[in-house]
């Protein structure tokens, strides 16, 4: 026996997102055509356009590089993306990293604001906490229904996913970064007569900037994760060669974009490493 009636949540979570597709259906139709078409041309008219030998030699040149001349992360990404092109899935490779460039640096642009804000105001940190709690612990699928309720299906609905599952790491980390500074060199800065910009930019930033980059590097995996997830509706990729594979019962379809996916992530997660371990010894 029920003491209280059920409450009509699935009803009113319908009913606002219905409220929201409809009132703002000019906002999401501009932003799902124009967009869309720019990621589109992106991925298919400007990365396709790249001759292939010429993306692997730039990309060793930068493993090589970032890496501190070392020849491991430069032999491995060389090796990797050949391999990706060797098995004919370069365009599925160009898609899922236009993705994955679209949504991490959109959650970065939201994300360091709003770690700054949280790290500047504790009731700005007290309700953000929860939110971001509950961002992070939803199930990504669920992420895929509102994303198809204001995007329908495509390119654009991905990202909107990526961001919001992707977003938390870099707004956590920035403010974590910054809340960890030294009083001491806070009170040196006062002391200097620094206005808040300067202090933020000159002071707290820089020193914060190994923890906010390990954020970041956080945020590009999340946004490769959910990226793939995404291929369920409709977003073009390597993840969408998986999905097909599964359908099919493919299995070796399924496993050598699997794999593909698996060489991206190791490549971008060694770049940002290497960045923040860069900029760590420079700090």
């Amino acid at each position: 026996m029920k003491l209280i009636p059920k409450l009509p949540v699935a009803e009113w979570i319908s009913a606002a997102t219905d409220w929201t597709t409809n009132t703002f259906e000019f906002l999401f139709d501009f932003i799902k055509e124009d967009f869309g078409n720019f990621i589109e041309f992106f991925a298919e008219g400007l990365l396709m356009e790249i001759p292939i030998w010429l993306f692997i030699v730039v990309v060793g040149l930068l493993s090589f590089f970032v890496s501190g001349k070392k020849f491991g992360l430069t032999a491995f990404s060389v090796i990797g993306l050949w391999f990706i092109q060797n098995q004919e899935l370069w365009p599925e490779l160009m898609n899922t990293f236009t993705l994955v460039i679209f949504a991490s640096l959109i959650s970065v642009i939201i994300g360091v604001p709003f770690g700054i804000w949280m790290a500047k105001s504790k009731t700005v940190e007290s309700i953000l906490t929860p939110i971001l709690d509950f961002m992070q612990t939803m199930p990504a699928f669920v992420y895929l229904i509102p994303a198809v309720a204001f995007f329908s299906i495509g390119m654009v609905p991905g990202v909107f996913a990526s961001v919001i599952f992707a977003t938390p790491p870099t707004v956590r980390f920035t403010n974590l970064g910054i809340r960890q500074v030294s009083h001491e060199l806070i009170e040196a800065s006062d002391a200097f007569g620094t206005t808040g910009f300067q202090k933020l930019f000159k002071v707290q930033l820089p020193m914060a900037k190994k923890t906010i980059m390990a954020g970041i590097n956080q945020t590009v995996m999340l946004a490769l994760s959910m990226v793939v997830i995404a291929s369920m509706i409709g977003a073009k990729g390597l993840g969408q060669t998986v999905i097909t594979g599964l359908q099919r019962a493919e299995v070796g379809t399924g496993f050598v974009a699997g794999l593909g996916i698996v060489i991206l992530a190791i490549i971008i997660d060694r770049f940002t490493q290497n960045l923040n371990t860069q900029r760590g010894d420079q700090a």
